[in-house]
């Protein structure tokens, strides 16, 4: 027998349908023969099945060392599952003579062991291996492995059979308890079995006792003692089928199939009593039963407590009782007797506040969440804009200053307009809005306010929504009342300040004395060391009107002003009033966001819907970017102007917010005491007590409305003040006349006129309508009337004093004082004092003045003469009569 081992490398043949990748097989041939084998691909033989070794001529063939096969895996339940084991023979060689020679296996070394089938993606995965390190071109050579490598595989091997072990264990516990869960069931199944069998057999032995004491029953007696009355009716004998019909109808089986039937007809009282027809259990019962057995078993009790819900609670501001039980979930009755505890006696339609819901809420269990109504006007101012949506927008410039210091004039320069002619009495008297585009192409908008004191509101409106505040002053003036009140609302509202000098082309103009004068209220102009910008300009001969609008733009531009256009649009209402065909116009001055035809929008407790946008020159748009003023038509009602003003989603959220702002300003209005019942006022005039001149003032704007209604208040005083009961904008009405008639009121009219019929109605009730056009005339006619409500102003002046000498008694006249004029003169009509010891004891009036028989008006001074008092006679000789007059002196406001 030739050796096994040759010199030159062995070839190893390994197909791939054994299913070994490389790495596997250079282990099996490193462990099994040794070094030297070189591995050659399958493609040398493709159709050879076998492993083998190439000795040169010969090839040495490997036997199959594992036996594959299939069996059938059962489980519990009659459940099976078909298993692929394999059946691995442990190989063993024998050296021989200097040769190796492999003997069989015996069968206790025969491991059968469970194999996972392969799918192809799992061939595929064993297939990919790392890269076999190559020798020389067309050798393989093999590694062989260290001590290391050999034990950590040993470790490995060790660890896979310890988890199979466990695996193993888990399982066979697993088997166990279902095996006990099992034996437990039938168990159960055979207790329950066997309690319905007793059940069934115990029911036939009382039916079987039933029919017994039936039958002994219905034995025949005597001829004589069964007579009946059906018998002796002459009834006849019910048959032998219908005696058995019957004693099967009464056993409740079928006729022909012998089951047991359902009951049939109507239950009666005798026929339940009787047991008849017995019920059988239904299979709720049985359901019934079995859970109770369940439960029984497992140690629950039989019936479980239910589990408290407990809920959120909404509460409003007010809610009444019964509301706040349905909400809760419980009966109201409850929550009266929890009021009750708490010393709160209640109805069902009772209203509750916030404090008083939430203790009844707790005691009960439940969470509240309060909620008011002001919720509704949450998000409506939009939140700050983000910096990259921001962009720049034109300033918004107040012109502010003094009554005729040109501030109308400038605009018109700016504006190439003639706006001071139209306005009445050559001031300005309502707030205006307008924008220029200068030479450059940059925008300014600037807002027109009256400098009349008495529009001192529209100047703080127009200081709250501007960017940037231009003070007029007259260089011929000086720093006046309202321009100082111009700063103060500069400086309120935090915004630069640009001096404009105007009228420098007046002889008598001095634009340096202006700038001394405005340090004194801590406005510093540049040429004095300051940081306040100052123009010197002439509105009359349009000098240095580019300037202003450079000093204007280099002010906008170090301020960076910026808004976001591309937002819902918010803004303020500068001014408002009633056109008669076209219903409540409204200027609007948008600050953020686009405004656009067809918006809904809510100001102040208005709302409406956007239907025209007019701009300064009453031009119709279809959409206003920030620092555009525009006019609106659309509202519902007249805002008041210094109104908010925002666009929102939808008609019904601008509704809630509009009657909530309108409830809540009765509510304020109600709270405040209010005015007092027209039959009081009336009754108060009638008796000369009432020190309150009521006025009804209707205005063409409502900015001139409020103005005069400012003016008006400010003159009252401790003693008498102005009540305007009503002040509206638009013509004159009906209604109107009507409530200055109920009240006997001037009525007011500023810019407006009254209809025909109001007037007529006017002449009827006898009411006075009064019209102005300057607010001038207006605050001082009203003023006087006002003074007629004032006391007059007593003032005594004593005229002479006189001496009693002696008192003579007259039987017509009573008691006469003989006197002498001391000084001045005794002057007979006028007021006297009469003083005993210095001590006054009498004031009164001088009835009698007589010199000797004759009366005379009046005595002089050293002259004897006769004093009577009227209805006073206690006169004595050396008393001393101070004799003075009473003037009523008019008083004026």
């Amino acid at each position: 027998m030739q050796p096994w081992f040759y010199a030159e490398p062995w070839t190893l043949f390994v197909p791939s349908r054994f299913g070994f990748g490389p790495d596997v097989t250079k282990w099996i041939i490193s462990n099994r023969v040794g070094e030297g084998i070189r591995l050659m691909s399958e493609t040398k033989d493709p159709h050879d099945k076998k492993l083998g070794l190439s000795l040169g001529p010969r090839t040495l063939q490997l036997k199959k060392t594992v036996d594959t096969g299939q069996v059938r895996q059962s489980f519990s339940h009659g459940r099976s599952k078909a298993v692929v084991v394999e059946r691995k023979k442990k190989r063993v060689f024998k050296q021989e003579g200097g040769q190796y020679q492999e003997i069989d296996t015996p069968p206790e070394q025969v491991e059968n062991r469970e194999v996972e089938s392969v799918t192809p993606a799992k061939a595929e995965a064993r297939t990919e291996a790392p890269e076999i390190p190559q020798g020389p071109k067309g050798r393989v050579v093999l590694k062989t492995l260290t001590d290391d490598e050999k034990s950590a595989r040993a470790h490995a091997l060790k660890g896979a059979i310890e988890a199979d072990k466990e695996v193993r264990k888990k399982a066979e516990e697993k088997a166990a308890n279902r095996a006990d869960e099992e034996r437990q069931q039938a168990v159960e199944h055979e207790a329950a079995e066997k309690r319905w069998q007793e059940e069934e057999a115990r029911k036939k032995t009382e039916e079987e006792a039933r029919l017994k004491a039936e039958q002994s029953a219905s034995v025949r007696l005597p001829e004589e003692e069964t007579r009946t009355p059906a018998a002796e009716l002459g009834l006849r004998k019910p048959t032998d089928s219908e005696v058995e019909q019957r004693e099967r109808a009464k056993k409740g089986t079928s006729p022909r199939r012998g089951e047991p039937r359902r009951r049939s007809g109507k239950l009666t009282v005798n026929r339940a009593l009787s047991g008849d027809d017995e019920r059988q259990r239904s299979l709720a019962s049985v359901r019934r039963a079995r859970e109770r057995e369940k439960r029984a078993r497992s140690g629950t009790t039989a019936v479980e407590p239910p589990k408290k819900v407990v809920r959120e609670v909404v509460v409003p501001d007010a809610i009444t009782v019964q509301e706040l039980a349905n909400r809760m979930a419980v009966r109201a009755v409850d929550v009266i007797k929890v009021l009750m505890g708490m010393d709160v006696m209640a109805t069902v339609n009772q209203t509750l506040d916030h404090d008083t819901a939430e203790l009844v809420v707790d005691h009960f269990g439940h969470r509240m969440k309060r909620v008011s109504e002001a919720d509704v006007e949450i998000g409506l101012v939009g939140a700050e804009d983000e910096t990259g949506d921001l962009k720049p927008r034109a300033p918004v410039v107040t012109v502010m200053g003094h009554v005729d210091h040109g501030k109308t004039s400038l605009l018109d320069a700016l504006r190439k307009t003639d706006v001071a002619s139209g306005e009445a009495g050559g001031i300005t008297q309502h707030i205006g809005a307008y924008q220029v585009e200068t030479p450059n192409h940059s925008k300014i908008t600037f807002l027109d306010t009256p400098g009349h004191a008495a529009f001192s509101a529209m100047r703080a409106r127009g200081a709250k929504a501007t960017d940037i505040v231009v003070l007029v002053v007259a260089a011929d003036d000086g720093v006046m009342p309202q321009t100082k009140e111009a700063i103060d609302h500069a400086k309120a509202a935090e915004v630069p300040i640009i001096v404009a000098i105007n009228k420098i082309d007046k002889p008598g103009a001095d634009p340096s004395r202006i700038r001394q004068d405005l340090l004194q209220h801590e406005v510093i102009c540049e040429n004095m060391g300051g940081d306040v910008l100052s123009v010197e300009v002439s509105a009359l001969k349009k000098e240095n009107l580019d300037k202003l609008e450079e000093t204007i733009t280099l002010q906008a531009e170090l301020m960076e002003i910026t808004a976001n256009p591309g937002r819902s649009a918010e803004g303020v209402v500068i001014e408002a009033r009633l056109d008669r065909g076209r219903g409540s116009l409204a200027t609007v001055l948008v600050q953020r966001g686009t405004l656009r035809v067809g918006d809904v929008f809510v100001a102040g407790y208005q709302q409406g819907r956007v239907r025209a946008l007019l701009n300064d020159r009453a031009e119709n748009i279809e959409e206003a970017d920030p620092s555009v003023p525009v006019e609106i038509l659309g509202f519902q009602g007249t805002p008041e102007a210094g109104d908010d003003f925002a666009v929102v989603e939808s008609e019904t959220r601008a509704r809630e917010i509009s009657e909530y702002r309108q409830r809540r300003a009765r509510e304020m209005a109600a709270d405040g005491g209010g005015r007092a019942t027209l039959e009081q006022m009336l009754a108060m005039v009638e008796e000369g007590t009432a020190k309150e001149l009521p006025v009804v003032v209707k205005a063409d704007v409502q900015g001139s409305a409020e103005a005069i209604r400012s003016g008006l208040e400010k003159l009252n005083t401790d003693e008498v003040a102005v009540k305007v009961l009503h002040a509206g904008v638009g013509g004159i009405t009906e209604s109107d006349v009507t409530l200055a008639a109920a009240l006997k009121a001037p009525f007011i009219g500023f810019n407006v006129r009254a209809s025909k019929q109001a007037r007529e109605l006017a002449e009827q009730d006898g009411i006075e309508i009064r019209y102005y056009s300057v607010i001038y005339n207006l605050i001082d006619e009203v003023k006087v009337l006002l003074s007629g409500l004032l006391e007059p102003t007593i003032k005594e002046t004593v005229i002479g004093s006189a001496e009693i000498l002696k008192v003579f008694h007259m039987s017509k006249v009573g008691k006469v004082a003989g006197c002498l004029v001391t000084d001045g003169i005794a002057r007979r009509g006028v007021k006297a004092r009469i003083l005993r010891d210095d001590v006054v004891i009498h004031d009164g009036n001088i009835a009698a003045l007589m010199r000797f028989q004759d009366e005379v008006k009046e005595v002089r001074q050293g002259t004897e003469c006769g004093l009577s008092f009227e209805n006073y006679q206690d006169l004595n000789e050396g008393d001393t009569i101070e004799v003075y007059e009473v003037e009523h002196v008019v008083r004026t406001l």
